[in-house]
């Protein structure tokens, strides 16, 4: 079921909510970006996700296709939420879990999680390992 969540940088400057089901699958990638950062995605649709504050504290990093937009906050450098334009799911957002300010531990433990070969483009199969991930 959907429930809107508010989630933020780690200095506030950035805030967000948007309409997550955490009992929907979120998503750990090895693709270069995510695995250096940890990113840890929830697919929102592109109407389900507002950003609330600090439009002008984010920085975009675009890379490899230059397609899909990655989101830091300029202050404290954390990526709250990347604008995915050519996913195997279309557009969408891709909202950090652990940015949710109003989601408890217990919460975050009981979401499913697809791993996914980013870093081989096989978004359909996980990678040989993920652990780390």
């Amino acid at each position: 079921m959907l429930k809107t969540y508010h989630g933020s940088c780690h200095c506030g400057a950035v805030r967000f909510e948007a309409d997550i089901d955490l009992a929907q699958s979120s998503y750990r990638c090895n693709c270069s970006i995510c695995r250096r950062t940890r990113f840890w995605a929830a697919v929102v649709q592109s109407e389900g996700f507002r950003l609330l504050a600090g439009e002008g504290d984010l920085v975009e990093y675009l890379f490899n296709t230059r397609k899909n937009q990655h989101f830091f906050c300029k202050h404290c450098g954390v990526r709250a939420f990347g604008v995915g334009n050519e996913t195997p799911v279309g557009k969408m957002v891709g909202v950090n879990l652990t940015c949710l300010d109003d989601v408890s531990d217990e919460e975050l433990a009981q979401v499913p999680i697809t791993y996914v070969d980013g870093l081989h483009d096989r978004w359909d199969s996980a990678p040989a390992f993920f652990a780390h991930l």
